[in-house]
Parts: C-alpha cells; structure tokens; sequence
C-alpha cells in the first residue's frame, strides 16, 4: 500500500477539531482590523468593539436558541466546562456537596468535579453508552449527603450516543445540570433542561481559543475562580473579539446547513457502520439512532489502537484513537470501559463538512487490507 501525498490527504477527525469555515475565515480577517480594541472603553474603537463583541453574542445566543445575556466568552471550551462546573457547585456549597457525574463525561468535567475536594459519584451508562433517567435519578437519591451539580453532556464525544438531557433533568428534581455540549453545539440544537452549559467553536469550524459559557437566566452561579474589574460576573479577561466575531459568524453558517448535511453525514455514516461490522472480530459500538450525525467508533480485536491510526495516516486517512481526550497518554478509554466496550485497537471517524462520498469509498477499501496486514504481523 503506497502513502498518500499531503495533497491527497482525508482528515476524519472533525470530533477533535474541523477545519475552519470559510466564512469565518472571512470575518476573523476583517474583525482583526476593526475589533482590536478594549471593548470596555469609552474611545471610539473600544466602542467599535463593543458593537462587534455584542453583534457576535447576538448571532451565538440566536443560533443555539438562548438570551445574550447567558452567553459568555471564554478562552476554550475546557475553560467554559470548569467556569460551568464549578459555578453551579459553589452557588449551592451549602445545600450540597455531592457532584453527580456521568461515567462517559469528557475528562475536562471529570477533572473539575474531583478539584472540588467533595465526593464524586458516577452514574452508569448502559452497552452503548446512554445515560438513562432513572439511573441518574438513582445516583442522586442515593448520594451520601445532599447533590450540588450533576453533569450530563448532550452527547458522547468518543462514540456518539445522544442523552436524553431533558428527562434526565426532570429525573435528578431540583438539583441543576451542568451540560458538555462541545459535541454537538453547531451539529445539532440544544436539549432542553439544562442550568449551565459549555461548548467550544474549533468544534463547529470556528478558530481555536473560543469557548461559550451558557447559564440560564435566573439560575444560581458563582464564580469560582478569582474575578476582575470587567463589570460582567462570569468575565474570563479581555475577550478576543475578532475570534469570537469569527465563531459566531462560522455558528450561522453551519446552522444554515445543519439539518442537510446531517442528513449527508448520517447516511455516510450509516455504511461506514454496516461494512466495518462486517470484518472479523470488530466491534462497532454506540447508539446505531440516537447518535452524533457526522461520528463512528469503532474497535479491532488483537490489534493496537496507536498501530491503526499510524497506518491509516500513513495511506492519508487521519483518525482518531484511545480516549478521545487523553489518546497522547495512551491509556484505555473510560467511556469504552465504562459501556463494557473493548478498550484497545480502536479507531474513531468523525467526518469533516467537506467529506465526501468518495473520501468513505476510499477508507472503507482501505480498512481492511491495515486490519489483515497488521494482524498477520502479529501472527494472527
């Protein structure tokens, strides 16, 4: 099998970061010459970027179906995801302090919620991957001591499963939820339920250094880290209005093509989960429905996950493996364990806006010549 020059290249790891859209291209170009002001002066340019600074909170909070004054900018969506956390969990220190997690949460909440210092109890998931009401209602009456926060994302970024934030919400009774939506913010709308939530542009075709913090109206939140002199109580520092004016106006554009390409996307991957079920001892795993549209994960058994991707990058295929947060630690994957999945030889797709119907063609003909040759090295 021969290397792909650079110019033939098929990145699949949109799940990670997709490539950034045209449009905002665009805007960043134009917002860096005209947004470099601080937006919190009173001199004409500082007003200049407060106009650009709102117009892009505008266009967010109109896209994911919020007020603007719930938006707030911050420097990634590992930022927003512990300003989220934390916010809700201090606000209620004395009614709670039990944090609720999901077993399959991005290790970015996972993290935040053992900071605290407080117990952390998970909830389970079932074989592909789903948080079900009842066994989130379960682990916050079950508790030792009353629940501060129970995190639930909207979707799993390692395999796709969507969860059903809204039920769950009503389940867990007045205890707030905290959302990780950096997996679907952009691709699909926002659940309801939800009291804070976090997502991150470079998800959606946005530049990288931009998250959202998302607290609803009325909800009790406190700033859990040291604050400044900005005026606004979830302020991060002085905002990057350019990049965000650039991920607001990549968020528009891909909401005016959500609802056709997730139709394109999830067709591509439907294919690509019957033909890859289709190999010896591969395990496809995730909700086969109820799922990321553009995402598919799925194991090899015998092989090494970091042999696959290196194999494949080499034929110009750039996949992704291991944990979809930790893959450069090379430690098995929590979310894959915790649904009883097979933690090694795994390999997850995630399809970029621009990937096309031959770009699956030529993965699916070249998956299974890396399997055999890779098995047969190990004298499988």
């Amino acid at each position: 099998m021969t290397p792909h020059p650079p110019d033939a290249r098929r990145p699949l790891d949109a799940a990670s970061s997709e490539a950034l859209h045209p449009r905002a291209r665009e805007v960043l170009l134009a917002a860096l010459d005209a947004g470099w002001a601080d937006p919190r002066r009173l001199h004409h340019e500082g007003r200049r970027a407060r106009l650009l600074l709102d117009n892009a909170r505008e266009v967010v909070a109109d896209q994911l179906a919020v007020r603007p004054d719930e938006v707030t900018f911050t420097p990634s969506g590992t930022d927003a995801v512990h300003r989220g956390l934390l916010g809700l969990h201090g606000a209620r220190s004395r009614a709670g302090r039990t944090v609720v997690v999901s077993a399959v949460e991005h290790s970015s909440v996972l993290h935040a919620a053992r900071w605290t210092g407080e117990t952390v109890v998970e909830v389970p998931v079932t074989p592909t991957g789903e948080v079900l009401p009842e066994a989130a209602a379960r682990a916050v009456a079950t508790a030792e001591g009353s629940v501060s926060v129970l995190a639930v994302q909207s979707a799993n970024h390692e395999v796709g499963t969507l969860h059903d934030v809204a039920a769950i919400a009503r389940a867990a009774g007045d205890v707030p939820l905290f959302m990780d939506a950096c997996a679907s913010a952009g691709r699909l709308p926002l659940p309801p339920g939800w009291s804070a939530a976090a997502a991150s542009a470079h998800k959606w075709g946005g530049p990288a250094g931009v998250g959202l913090l998302l607290v609803r109206k009325g909800v009790r939140w406190r700033q859990p880290f040291p604050g400044d002199d900005r005026g606004d109580e979830r302020a991060t520092g002085f905002e990057n209005v350019p990049a965000a004016l650039a991920a607001a106006a990549a968020l528009q554009a891909v909401g005016d093509e959500a609802e056709e390409l997730a139709r394109r996307q999830h067709a591509l991957v439907d294919r690509i989960r019957r033909e890859v079920a289709t190999l010896p001892d591969v395990e496809v795993v995730g909700d086969a429905e109820r799922r990321l549209p553009h995402l598919v994960t799925f194991s090899c058994l015998y092989l090494d996950g970091e042999a696959l991707v290196t194999e494949l990058d080499r034929l110009g295929f750039g996949v992704a493996s291991g944990s979809a947060c930790t893959s450069s630690t090379l430690t098995p994957s929590h979310v894959l364990a915790a649904m009883g999945a097979l933690t090694h030889g795994n390999v997850r797709l995630s399809l970029q806006r621009t990937t096309t119907e031959a770009d699956v063609d030529a993965f699916l003909a070249a998956l299974p010549g890396v399997v055999t040759s890779l098995r047969e090295r190990i004298g499988w």
